[in-house]
């Protein structure tokens, strides 16, 4: 029994399932569901690191999904007779989105709060609109198709999508490796420096300008990789899949699943996720088919990602699964034993 309440143990416990449920629940599109989960996975956790690490408000992330997703349909597709691995386009899409991360934090760096959301919604805006523009090189509206399959040693992915998914939960234990690490380190400190008073970790010798841009650099790339096995999985990239909707959707898994915290983050993706993909259709398809009521629950998940976070600003600001660090601070104050004993806690693991 200790062992299973041993966090390591209850992690590897995850992974073994992760990797068997596609071989028990043998049904194509619960598998297909998990993969696209997994991708939002992804792009939750980089938000997490500009978002939930370095309190930077970033409305305009799906750009960066979409400079990954554009950048592999243009150098592994036949759009320009450039075909470039899977695997070498991971690093390279990651790297491009990074460019484009450091690019839109270099200007913005003395911006804050409100004025920062402003300028990355407009990015946001600006970038999808750009690539639908650009037609001859993005094939405008309709995208561009027939991308290039990965292959592992010989093995075509095909459109068998267990590979896929497959695919994606070594891209996220990757990325919660990488992002665990991040947090933990001197960089990571510096992040929660800042989100906490930007002004007091300048002066206490925090180098601000770097350690943004480095947040954004870094959360941009995790957006790269998911570009690159989503749009592999999909053999398509097209404009409208990168919407400000987009935005607030990995947004709201980030509040709603705790931000800062990385089991977290992953349990909000997955949550919003089956929002998305399954409730709200299943939802629609027993309205109207049982109780004969015409209404389409899936055009109204902006107002519900809309509810989802003020609900939870008003219950629990800290989110479902919260870090403790965050839930202490929330709860300072107040009469809460359970917030008290995490706020001595916290103090003491800082004093020693």
């Amino acid at each position: 029994m200790t062992a299973l309440r041993n966090p390591r143990w209850q992690t590897f416990a995850l992974l073994v399932a992760a990797i068997a449920l596609p071989l028990i629940v043998r049904n194509g599109a619960f598998t297909n569901f998990l993969t696209d989960a997994g991708a939002f996975v992804l792009l939750a956790l980089g938000l997490n690191i500009v978002v939930g690490f370095a309190g930077l408000l970033d409305l305009g992330y799906a750009a960066f999904f979409a400079i990954g997703s554009y950048a592999y349909a243009m150098l592994a597709s036949p759009q320009f007779g450039i075909h470039i691995p899977f695997w070498v386009m991971l690093f390279v899409a990651s790297a491009i989105a990074a460019i484009f991360g450091i690019l839109l934090g270099a200007p913005t760096l003395r911006l804050r709060g409100d004025y920062l959301a402003i300028v990355t919604l407009g990015f946001g805006e600006i970038v999808p609109q750009t690539f639908l523009n650009l037609a001859q090189w993005t094939g405008g509206p309709n995208g561009i198709g027939s991308l290039d399959q990965p292959t592992f040693f010989g093995y075509r992915f095909g459109f068998n999508v267990t590979p896929y998914y497959y695919l994606m939960l070594a891209l996220i234990v990757l990325a919660v490796f990488l992002v665990g690490n991040l947090r933990d380190s001197r960089l990571g400190r510096s992040w929660m420096a800042i989100r906490e008073d930007e002004l007091a970790a300048a002066h206490m010798g925090i180098n601000t300008t770097s350690a943004k841009l480095a947040a954004f650099a870094l959360g941009a790339s995790f957006s790269g990789l998911a570009g690159v096995a989503y749009g592999a999985k999909l053999q398509l990239v097209s404009p409208d899949q990168f919407q400000f909707n987009v935005s607030v959707a990995i947004l709201s898994m980030l509040v709603l699943g705790g931000m800062g915290n990385i089991p977290g983050v992953i349990v909000g993706s997955l949550v919003i996720s089956s929002l998305d993909r399954f409730i709200l259709p299943q939802a629609t398809s027993f309205l109207q088919n049982s109780v004969h009521v015409n209404v389409d629950l899936t055009n109204s998940r902006l107002l519900i990602y809309g509810a989802i976070l003020v609900l939870m600003m008003l219950f629990r600001p800290e989110g479902l699964v919260p870090s403790r660090q965050r839930a202490a601070e929330l709860h300072a104050g107040t009469s809460d034993p359970n917030a008290v004993a995490q706020e001595q806690e916290l103090y003491t693991e800082a004093v020693s």
